[in-house]
């Protein structure tokens, strides 16, 4: 089979595989290329010697069966015999549900998560979002500091596993989103630099040297990136990619990368006759990053929308520090500023950046599912000192008020695996260096950040501990036993709601009407013939909603927390404490 690795400074390249050395060739029509042929087939370990050096793994592995270390093994893409055809499922009308696989099951594999997927086809989600699966060092961790932007976590189950894991998802209905990491790689088992200008020092990142996507030599770390992005979604049959921190993506070209992946990912869209999408993780606060490209955008499909967790999370918990502040003022203010303008931050002062921050949407072109909404995420659980969950410290009332904000809101919602139970097992930061140094750094780090803040150093989990990890684990017998079960039920009874009335998924964020107390703390809105209303005061609240000429009453209860009855003749809504409501117009 044919051999070939970018190494453009290298004076001699050899291919090792299956325990025979073979010279390569510079190709004489790509700059900076070698080549050769060997007998190799499916499993086969092989890796480059450059100048010499000790055997590397191929940049472009799409195995690697002894970690990120070791020497990288042949793939046969065509071996695996797909179960399920798959048309496709778009994102428009989309229900994410963001899952880790180290640690949706204790055993933390494919198979595994694989066998829990009814649960998830029965909740009423349509796309598993993936965390990252590429190798990283070690069994557990996060995913975020992968290397081998090819290849899969061998722990996982391989290459053959996430295909195992796609076919079952897509046999019961379920898109797959995968989250993948361009805008840096572990600081562990990278071995780019030594095959060529991978990384630039033009640009500084908190990771160290940027990735190279304008500096000499870019061209080519461009097509490896989209080369990788487009593996996934054909080889694996994904439904979209999930770009992490695209606002870290260090990029001055005419031509950005997010331009050209997003049109390449549309392109085979076409090609293989099914969907595609692309998700970005951004912090700018830009409807460019879903603008169409034809009218001068990046043309992804869809960004996470941080604004609307914020404000959404100070409205139920009260805080305020860090980014928290400018919400924490007026929270429901704020989350009516969000649900009707995507973005509380749209050219306002970000008391947390010192600056003013954001731009505008043009809410009456811009589509409401180019905009995700969530109460939780891997970031917003994780990156606290102890990983707790909402549900550690509401009530399942708010909680309940939390899930009618995402799911019947405006957005895109997704979920974080077991919120829709209300898990109370945490979601820490863990991670599995075998590295001693780098393990100590990580571990120290995390102590001192967190001791800046107030905390003990010994209330902070270790990440390098592996119960760290397995406190992490959901446990799978909750959702059988109260309040979890009551709080399950309620998520799918929302999500039908959502999936069976058009007023749920109207694009239209220009037509959404809100109404709130910021001192009563009840927050209602309008969507269609539909009124939404929330009352997260501990207190009964007594909201005047107002008929309309012609009325005679509220409309009926389509969904509510506690039990409930539409507004009279006065058009007043008595909502029980930390409770909600769906109504429908008559």
């Amino acid at each position: 089979m044919q051999f070939e690795v970018w190494a453009p400074d290298a004076d001699s390249v050899v291919l090792e595989a299956a325990d025979v050395r073979s010279p390569m060739e510079r190709d004489a029509g790509r700059e900076g290329w070698w080549t050769a042929r060997a007998e190799a087939s499916d499993g086969d370990r092989y890796g480059f010697r450059v100048d010499d050096g000790p055997l590397l793994p191929d940049p472009r592995s799409r195995q690697q069966p002894d970690g990120p270390d070791g020497p990288s093994a042949v793939v046969d893409q065509e071996a695996y015999a797909w179960r399920n055809g798959w048309a496709g499922r778009r994102l428009n009308r989309a229900v994410l549900y963001e899952l880790h696989v180290g640690t949706y099951t204790p055993e933390g594999t494919f198979d595994a998560a694989a066998a829990r997927l009814g649960h998830l086809a029965e909740l009423g989600v349509t796309h598993v979002s993936l965390m990252p699966v590429c190798p990283f060092p070690g069994v557990n961790g996060w995913g975020y500091e992968g290397v081998s932007l090819w290849a899969v976590h061998e722990p996982y189950g391989g290459p053959e596993g996430l295909k195992r894991f796609v076919d079952t998802a897509h046999g019961l209905g379920l898109g797959v989103v995968l989250d993948v990491v361009h805008n840096h790689l572990g600081p562990s088992g990278n071995h780019l630099p030594a095959f060529g200008p991978y990384f630039t020092d033009t640009h500084h990142t908190p990771w160290g040297a940027a990735v190279n996507l304008d500096a000499p030599g870019s061209d080519e770390v461009r097509a490896f990136l989209l080369g990788s992005a487009l593996a996934w979604l054909r080889d694996y049959r994904l439904d979209g990619l999930r770009l992490d921190a695209v606002h870290a993506l260090a990029d001055t070209r005419a031509l950005t990368f997010l331009e050209e992946l997003s049109a390449a990912v549309d392109a085979l869209a076409v090609e293989l006759g099914r969907p595609l999408g692309l998700i970005a993780e951004s912090d700018l606060c830009d409807p460019r990053t879903t603008t169409p490209r034809p009218a001068g955008g990046l043309g992804l499909h869809a960004q996470w929308n941080d604004d609307f967790h914020h404000a959404l999370h100070t409205a139920l918990t009260g805080e305020s520090q860090g980014y928290y502040a400018d919400f924490a003022r007026a929270p429901l203010a704020a989350l009516a500023k969000t649900v009707t303008s995507a973005f509380f931050h749209n050219g306002t002062w970000s008391s947390f950046r010192g600056r003013t921050h954001g731009r505008p949407v043009d809410v009456s072109r811009t589509p409401a599912h180019r905009f995700v909404g969530y109460a939780q995420t891997h970031d917003q659980i994780g990156n606290r000192a102890l990983g707790d969950r909402l549900a550690s410290a509401l009530s399942p009332g708010l909680q309940a008020c939390a899930a009618a904000l995402v799911l019947t809101g405006p957005f895109t919602p997704m979920l974080f695996m077991g919120e829709e139970w209300g898990a109370r097992t945490p979601w820490q930061f863990f991670t599995d260096h075998t590295d001693p140094e780098l393990a100590d750094a990580v571990r120290n780090g995390r102590r001192r950040e967190f001791g800046a803040h107030g905390w003990a150093e010994e209330e902070i989990p270790d990440p390098q501990d592996p119960a760290t990890r397995d406190r992490s684990c959901l446990d799978w017998s909750e959702p059988e036993r109260e309040p979890h079960a009551r709080l399950l039920t309620w998520y799918r009874e929302l999500i039908a709601l959502r999936r069976t009335l058009p007023d749920l998924h109207d694009p239209d964020l220009a037509s959404v009407k809100t109404a709130f107390d910021e001192d009563a703390r009840w927050f209602a809105y309008r969507r269609g013939d539909l009124r939404v209303v929330v009352n997260l005061a501990d207190k009964p609240a007594a909201t005047p909603l107002g008929l309309g000429r012609h009325r005679r009453s509220g409309g009926r209860v389509l969904a509510a927390w506690e039990p409930v009855e539409a507004p009279g003749p006065d058009g007043v809504l008595h909502l029980p404490p930390e409770s909600c409501v769906v109504l429908a117009d008559d």
